[in-house]
C-alpha cells in the first residue's frame, strides 16, 4: 500500500467515528440518525475502496467475452460496486423510515430529546394533545 491507500483509509475510520460519536453523545433524535447516515457512508467509502484495483479499467467490456482478445481481466470486480449501489438504496428507505418514526414520535412527545423516551408507556402528562 503506498501513502495515500492510508490517508483514504484514516478518512474512512475517522467518519466513521464521527458518525459513533454524533450518535452516542448526542442526545437529539435528529443527530443520532444523522450519525447512522455517516457511519452508512464510511462503509459504502470502505466496501469501494476494499474493491478497487490499480492498474485497472471500469467493468464496462464493449465486444466479445470469450477467449482471446478479451479485456475482461482488466477490469476491477463490478460485485463490490452493485453491493454498494443496493446499500445506498437499502440505506435511503431505512433513512426515511427513521425520518419518518421521528416525526411521529416528534408528535407524540414534544421534543426530539431521547430522555425523554419512555420504552411504550404512555403517561397523560407526557403526550402531547
Amino acid at each position: 500500500m503506498n501513502g495515500y491507500e492510508w490517508i483514504f483509509y484514516g478518512g474512512i475510520m475517522a467518519l466513521m467515528a464521527v458518525g459513533i460519536w454524533a450518535i452516542l453523545s448526542r442526545r437529539n433524535l435528529i443527530k443520532a440518525i444523522m450519525g447512522l447516515v455517516i457511519i452508512e457512508t464510511a462503509v459504502n467509502l470502505l466496501l469501494v475502496a476494499v474493491g478497487y484495483v490499480n492498474d485497472r479499467s471500469a467493468p464496462i467490456v464493449n465486444g466479445d467475452t470469450g477467449l482471446g482478445d478479451s479485456p475482461v481481466g482488466e477490469v476491477v470486480d463490478p460485485l463490490p460496486q452493485a453491493l454498494v449501489l443496493t446499500a445506498i438504496v437499502i440505506g435511503l428507505a431505512t433513512t426515511a423510515l427513521a425520518l419518518v418514526a421521528a416525526v411521529g414520535y416528534f408528535r407524540s412527545t414534544g421534543t426530539l430529546e431521547l430522555k425523554s423516551f419512555t420504552y411504550g408507556r404512555t403517561d397523560e402528562t407526557e403526550v402531547k394533545e
